[in-house]
């Protein structure tokens, strides 16, 4: 999506709701520091309580920014939130793991330079193992560590919270698991007319008992 339309869905999004909504801002739209500050000077005015700024370019020929101008773009996204007067949460992400370099040392060297520039949290989506996360945690240290865990895996919340990570996110996941039983009811439905796939479907109770919950919440 364009940058506007990304601003809009945010803008709408915090008037939505009292919680706080943080801001996958990709790679801030723009290829260079000075627009990449515009960008974020324009995404705090939303009222995000927070965005991330990724170190990927989107071309695959070159997927990765060189790090000297990653630690560029990430203080001068710090300086575009101190200069706007929030408190909105910059988190600095190194795509590594995501775009073919899957070097956990280059990934920490990284992270600690995004974190020496500005970034209040440190992220690095893919990795996965134990030794990776710990890698990462006691890198960056004391600075908090955001975890993706967007696929089925063995660590549990508090075997995560256990290796020092402060923050977890899930990405697309549960809209996917969601989007997953629905297809494979409406494909039982056409290939063998049965419904059987609506068996662990959610009563109507359960789900308003649920979104009661979370306004509560």
């Amino acid at each position: 999506m364009s940058r506007d339309r990304v601003l809009d869905h945010l803008t709408e999004m915090v008037e939505a709701t009292d919680l706080p909504i943080n801001a996958d801002f990709e790679h801030g739209f723009a290829p260079d520091a000075a627009s990449l500050a515009e960008s974020v000077r324009l995404a705090v005015e939303t009222g995000v309580a927070g965005l991330s700024i990724e170190d990927s370019t989107g071309d695959p020929a070159r997927p990765l920014f060189e790090i000297e101008t990653a630690v560029e773009r990430i203080r001068a996204a710090r300086k575009s939130i101190d200069k706007a007067g929030g408190d909105a949460l910059l988190v600095g992400r190194a795509e590594g793991f995501l775009h073919g370099r899957p070097d956990i040392g280059q990934i920490v060297e990284r992270l600690q330079a995004y974190a020496n520039a500005g970034a209040d949290c440190l992220y690095a989506p893919g990795i996965r193992t134990p030794d990776h996360i710990g890698a990462v945690v006691a890198g960056v240290a004391p600075k908090p560590v955001n975890l993706l865990m967007g696929w089925p895996g063995d660590l549990t919340m508090h075997q995560i919270a256990a290796l020092g990570v402060r923050r977890v996110s899930v990405g697309g996941a549960l809209a996917r698991s969601a989007w997953g039983g629905f297809m494979r009811a409406a494909k039982l439905i056409m290939e063998q007319g049965k419904f059987d796939g609506f068996t662990d479907g959610a009563s109507g109770k359960e789900l308003d008992e649920f979104f009661r919950g979370i306004q509560r919440a």
